[in-house]
């Protein structure tokens, strides 16, 4: 059984174990370890994670498959990109799945789950950065609809950046 559920600053332990997971899972191969652990202790700690809580904009869904925890989203409503014209749309910040749960067709439960959410708040698209080099994230967005509208450095230390594109699909 697949449940998404959002996630509220209790949660927030829980977001910081999956996301260092997940995160040296994805991109720990693209940067030096020290690089990558510099860039976790910055974004995955309690209290990073507990001020983003009181932002309204914010918001994290967990999603489990039968119990466990699989993942977590983290969608930006109305935060616009320099790339894209439109007013009124959602940046996907994050989806990230651990291991263990791909080929499960969670990452499209969830993706499609923020997809919805973001239309139910009167969104006129979303948009996402991706690393060039995740083919697979890359060509799941295509398949979604996303197009390339974009480029962005994402930095993960002072001397260590990744290029990424920028994807946008309009409602």
């Amino acid at each position: 059984m697949v449940e998404i559920i959002q996630a509220n600053a209790t949660h927030s332990n829980l977001i910081v174990e999956v996301g260092t997971q997940a995160f040296r899972e994805s991109h720990g191969h693209s940067a030096s370890k020290a690089d990558i652990e510099s860039y976790i202790s910055k974004t995955y700690n309690k209290e990073a994670i507990l001020k983003e809580f009181n932002n309204e904009k914010v918001r994290y869904h967990l999603i489990y498959c039968d119990g466990d925890i699989a993942g977590f989203s983290k969608i930006e409503l109305d935060t616009s990109n320099k790339n894209i014209a439109d007013l009124n749309i959602t940046k996907l910040d994050r989806i990230y799945l651990l291991e263990a749960f791909h080929g499960k067709q969670l990452g499209s439960k969830l993706f499609q789950f923020n997809i919805e959410l973001s239309k139910k708040q009167h969104q006129n698209g979303i948009w996402l950065a991706v690393w060039i080099e995740n083919k697979k994230a890359v060509n799941f967005y295509q398949k979604m609809g996303f197009k390339i509208v974009g480029a962005f450095d994402f930095k993960i230390s002072e001397t260590h950046s990744n290029p990424n594109h920028i994807m946008h699909l309009k409602y």
